[in-house]
C-alpha cells in the first residue's frame, strides 16, 4: 500500500471529501462513477467499482436485466435451460 500524505477528517456525519487528485488518479470523474468499499482486519480499502456478471465476474459484453449484469456467456448459458 502506498501512501499519499494525505489526511482528511469527518465532517459531523462520518463524511470525508476524496481529494481531486485521487479521483482523477482513479478515473471517478462523473457523478454515475462509483467506489466500493471492502475492509480487511483495521484497513479499509476503497475501489473504483467495475460492473461485472453476476455469476462469472466477467466484465465483457454485459446487459442488465432487473438491476443485474449478466454477460452475454452466461446469458446464452440460461437460454439453453428453457430451450425444449
Amino acid at each position: 500500500m502506498k501512501a499519499t500524505g494525505i489526511v482528511r477528517k469527518f465532517d459531523e456525519n462520518g463524511r470525508f471529501v476524496l481529494p481531486m487528485e485521487l479521483r482523477k488518479k482513479m478515473g471517478l470523474t462523473t457523478t454515475e462513477d462509483a467506489l466500493e468499499i471492502f475492509v480487511e482486519g483495521d484497513t479499509i480499502i476503497l475501489k473504483k467499482y467495475e460492473p461485472s456478471c453476476v455469476f462469472c465476474q466477467s466484465m465483457d459484453n454485459l446487459i442488465t436485466y432487473k438491476e443485474k449484469k449478466i454477460c452475454k456467456k452466461c446469458s446464452e448459458k440460461i437460454n439453453v435451460l428453457f430451450e425444449d
